[in-house]
């Protein structure tokens, strides 16, 4: 990982999409600052396109497409995305598998929380649960004591053991079945949202992201930057972020719309 003052400002002054996680990348400690969420309205301002690209749930994103100043959101690691059209007032949702195989899988999940939660002391259900359709989140740390690595561990081996997809953020185990992650559903979107190709507009897009969830996205942008708290989980990362902020959270959120801000002014003063 290079420091973020090696990210060329010729090649920043370029991004037009800037892809974003949420936790720990956008927020600090599981708050929204101000600071990061000026930061947000100060690159819609400049014309960037922002889309969060989230392990969080459909409850939340319907709200994030419609109040923040952001173009869609993925969510529950790519179970789908939402983009809000405000002058139909209408929700767009697409999501990458069927309501019946939505209800399936929920049948299917709700059973493994019970085994998880009973062979996992001290992990539980996120708060947002509720607020879910697609997936299983297990909470290891954001509102239980924070939990050794083992358990991290035995939660994802649960979950694969029952043929799941399993990816670990800074504060949940995400568990799902189906084959699609938060790179696949972007995909979706830009085809579907832009006409284009991920591949073919690399050199226009960005990435922040802050955990081993993020990883495909990690792997696959030029442009990719983690937060400095991405130190904490290089030990589960196999593809790094290409760059890295000073500060942690939202404040590397900052650093990094700040940076890509002042590109754009010298490129066009």
């Amino acid at each position: 990982m290079r420091a973020l003052t090696s990210f060329a400002p010729d090649q920043a002054a370029n991004i037009r999409f800037l892809l974003t996680d949420i936790d720990d990348t956008l927020t600090t400690e599981g708050r929204l600052t101000a600071d990061a969420y000026a930061a947000l309205e100060r690159l819609w301002s400049a014309g960037i396109t922002v889309i969060p690209i989230t392990g969080r749930p459909a409850g939340w994103c319907d709200h994030i497409a419609r109040m923040w100043p952001v173009f869609a959101v993925v969510g529950e690691n790519g179970a789908f995305y939402m983009r809000y059209d405000h002058d139909k007032r209408r929700m767009l949702t697409h999501h990458f598998a069927s309501d019946a195989e939505r209800q399936a899988n929920r049948e299917r999940l709700n059973a493994l929380s019970v085994k998880i939660l009973s062979a996992v002391p001290g992990s539980a259900l996120a708060s947002d649960q509720n607020y879910r359709e697609a997936d299983l989140a297990i909470d290891f740390c954001e509102d239980v004591p924070p939990l050794p690595e083992v358990a991290v561990k035995k939660i994802v081996s649960l979950f694969e053991a029952e043929g799941a997809q399993a990816k670990v953020s800074s504060i949940h185990v995400n568990g799902w079945f189906g084959q699609y992650d938060k790179l696949s559903m972007t995909r979706t979107l830009f085809a579907r949202e832009f006409s284009s190709r991920l591949e073919e507009l690399l050199s226009v897009c960005a990435f922040a992201g802050d955990s081993p969830n993020d990883e495909p996205m990690f792997q696959f942008f030029d442009y990719s930057v983690g937060v400095a708290n991405i130190q904490t989980q290089l030990h589960r990362l196999t593809h790094r972020p290409k760059f890295v902020t000073p500060s942690k959270g939202g404040a590397g959120f900052v650093e990094l719309a700040d940076w890509i801000l002042a590109a754009k002014k010298i490129q066009n003063p």
